[in-house]
């Protein structure tokens, strides 16, 4: 089975769904060429696993955006995924002294949280602003999903360098009729999930681990990619935007440019070359760059 994936599962006699969420290579390659501390890598790796849950129930093309905007030495924190799960990510931050002993959620301070979902059959997209409410990224999404859907919900979440991963559960409403108990039995079963069970074992294993004595429907895995095509044009056409005259004068300073796409994480280089054959169809010859 692929280590990059989300799959679904049901607890038959307990009216209980849930999720494993596993993020291995993909999680490593959207880390690549960014410096971030290990908190920050725990925030935004727990943020992503639970984008991913919530972009599962997207059936139809659309791209989910979740942010995470705060007044604490971590000032933002950007999810974008689509119905395919395919999935980019990024961070802003302060240096490195000021949040490497923070508690995760002091990071943020506080904010809010920002959903926009964006379908190509809607006339602009629906956005959702809610002050930040928790004291940790688990807590953060379990009381926006109690608010919007009326339903209550738990999440699991470990993030390392290596990997991300967590395990989802909600309680669906007819679930207190089925089993008195259950809710309560399955929740302090999933509690005692050690970080390295949920970055490691396959779900399988781990949802018998926890729930061996229950009844589990385990649906078909779906495959998290982590692809951002270039945008070598586009950005070419944001220097074309901003002028001859500046775009000459900047490379005068520097000897090229560069541009980075934070979320894609790519990073676009320009020289001399470049910019020449960019504003080879546009008046006034370009002055010398020395």
């Amino acid at each position: 089975m692929t280590e990059n994936y989300v799959q679904r599962f049901l607890l038959v006699d307990l009216d209980i769904r849930g999720a494993v969420v596993r993020l291995g290579s993909v999680w490593q390659q959207l880390l690549t060429k960014r410096d971030y501390p290990q908190p920050v890598i725990q925030l935004l790796g727990q943020m992503s696993v639970t984008t991913l849950l919530l972009a599962d129930n997207l059936k139809q093309p659309g791209r989910l955006t979740i942010q995470l905007r705060g007044n604490g030495p971590v000032s933002l924190l950007v999810i974008d995924c689509n119905e395919a799960l395919n999935i980019r990510c990024m961070a802003q931050h302060e240096n490195d002294a000021g949040i490497k002993d923070a508690a995760l959620i002091d990071l943020l301070g506080q904010g809010q949280l920002l959903l926009s979902l964006d379908r190509p059959s809607m006339r602009e997209p629906y956005k959702s602003i809610v002050p930040i409410t928790g004291h940790s990224i688990a807590e953060i999404f379990e009381h926006y999903l109690g608010q919007s859907e009326q339903l209550v919900s738990r999440f699991f979440l470990a993030a390392t360098p290596s990997g991300a991963a967590g395990i989802f559960l909600q309680k669906m409403p007819h679930a207190d009729a089925r089993d008195a108990d259950g809710w309560t039995r399955i929740e302090a079963l999933a509690s005692t999930a050690k970080p390295e069970e949920l970055l490691e074992l396959p779900a399988a294993d781990l949802l018998t681990r926890l729930f061996h004595e229950e009844a589990v429907r385990i649906f078909a895995a779906r495959t998290v990619t982590g692809n951002s095509p270039e945008h070598r044009e586009k950005i070419g056409n944001m220097l074309l935007t901003l002028g001859r005259e500046e775009v000459y004068s900047v490379l005068k300073e520097r000897g090229e440019i560069v541009a980075r796409d934070d979320l894609s994480n790519r990073e676009y280089r320009f020289d001399k070359a470049d910019i020449d054959k960019l504003f080879s169809n546009t008046p006034a010859t370009p002055p010398s760059v020395h």
